[in-house]
């Protein structure tokens, strides 16, 4: 599909002022910053209203087939709608998982029937999305699953447990990795991928406190819970294959997500706010020499990692390692805000350490966003785990 720049600008225009025009007002209640930190219904209710809102207006899902509710147009037009999005600072979209997840992993591999079933209601954010891999006993392992999925008849009995379950107290549906089958070659045999219902009976979510207060996550069991076996995606003992091209699109290694926020956009800009407003020897904590410095490696690093993704699309650009900067993504944007924060609370002196105070500096966000970083750093595989990857698959080093 070929499109002109004077259509990209002149949808630009529009979509600028749209956001512009439609930005919901702060709510009187404490916004999360991703959908790891959606604890509430007040919290829920609101950014889905909103994704809702954002996909009626036609700026999400724009690239996906018009079939099956998306847009049908062309990826640069998400692009910049998405973009707009970070400019306006408007909510990020609550089914991330859906959107990022299991929605390309369906239009990539589901069938007809799944495409038409799923599709609309993840971008109408009607239909809530968790993830159901990693287990209290098998984290980064994920090849390691125990939760049982036993065939009977036109159904299968799952028993077993998952963690970290992102928005499992609201989710519809689950994409669940479980063992349908051992004895195999390897721990790898035997897993098989579902499109699960989180509202069959036997299955119970159960939210657990982070240490901010927040209730992001859950720990999901199953009790002798049936699900349809019409619910599998691929083939029975493949779900390895599928829940590795899921990671893909998780990590961000290969396009087809439906756009839109994720989180809360905190940019280096904000640190450099925060800087001039911070104190040091009651001086503007940026006229300290080392500040400067740390700042400018910070925002060095920042600068790289926009420029890397624009490189990322240009085949000339990434040919000497075709993947290593997608896949690489991951790891650099999560560390990198971690850092980001941390940073920010090293600011604000002894007043870092204030948190939940009326003293605490901008309501305590820095320090909320310094703990909630870390999610960043361990879902999707852990930071040593992205390490080992590019190690392994893109240098070519042995495991």
């Amino acid at each position: 599909m070929s499109v002109t720049q004077i259509e990209l600008k002149e949808f630009e225009q529009q979509a600028d002022h749209w956001f512009a025009e439609n930005k919901p007002g702060t709510p009187d209640f404490i916004l999360p910053e991703t959908f790891m930190e959606v604890g509430t219904d007040q919290q829920f209710e609101y950014l889905r209203d909103w994704q809702n809102k954002v996909y009626e207006a036609g700026y999400v899902g724009m690239a996906w087939p018009k079939e099956f509710g998306g847009g049908g147009v062309d990826q640069a037009f998400q692009d910049i709608a998405t973009r707009m999005m970070a400019k306006h600072r408007v909510p990020f979209l609550p089914n991330t998982i859906g959107l990022n997840w299991a929605g390309p992993l369906i239009l990539h591999m589901g069938t007809e029937a799944e495409k038409q079933k799923y599709i609309k209601g993840i971008l109408s954010a009607e239909d809530i999305w968790c993830q159901g891999f990693s287990e209290p006993d098998h984290g980064s392992d994920l090849g390691s699953a125990q939760c049982r999925a036993v065939k009977d008849g036109d159904e299968y009995v799952v028993n077993g447990s998952k963690i970290w379950t992102s928005l499992g107290s609201y989710a519809k549906y689950m994409i669940l990795l479980a063992r349908t089958a051992t004895g195999g070659p390897n721990k790898y045999a035997g897993l098989s991928f579902f499109l699960a219902p989180m509202d069959a009976e036997g299955v119970e979510p159960r939210p657990i406190k982070k240490l901010t207060g927040e209730y992001g996550f859950c720990q999901t069991f199953f009790n002798d819970a049936r699900i349809p076996a019409s619910c599998m995606i691929g083939k029975e003992g493949e779900g390895w294959k599928v829940a590795m091209t899921t990671l893909t699109f998780e990590r961000g290694a290969v396009g087809g997500q439906a756009g839109g926020l994720s989180m809360m956009d905190l940019s280096i800009n904000d640190i450099v706010e925060l800087a001039k407003r911070a104190k040091r020897n009651g001086r503007p904590a940026i006229e300290d020499p080392h500040v400067r410095g740390q700042l400018v490696d910070l925002i060095t690093e920042s600068r790289s990692n926009a420029l890397m993704a624009t490189r990322s699309n240009v085949p000339a650009l990434a040919s000497d390692w075709p993947t290593s900067v997608a896949m690489s993504g991951k790891l650099r944007s999560s560390e990198l805000k971690r850092r980001m924060c941390q940073f920010a609370i090293s600011l604000q002196g002894a007043n870092g350490a204030r948190y939940v105070s009326r003293e605490a500096v901008d309501g305590g966000m820095w320090q909320r966003s310094y703990l909630n970083a870390f999610s960043g750093t361990i879902g999707g595989g852990t930071s040593q785990i992205q390490h080992n990857i590019i190690g392994e698959r893109v240098l070519g080093l042995p495991k």
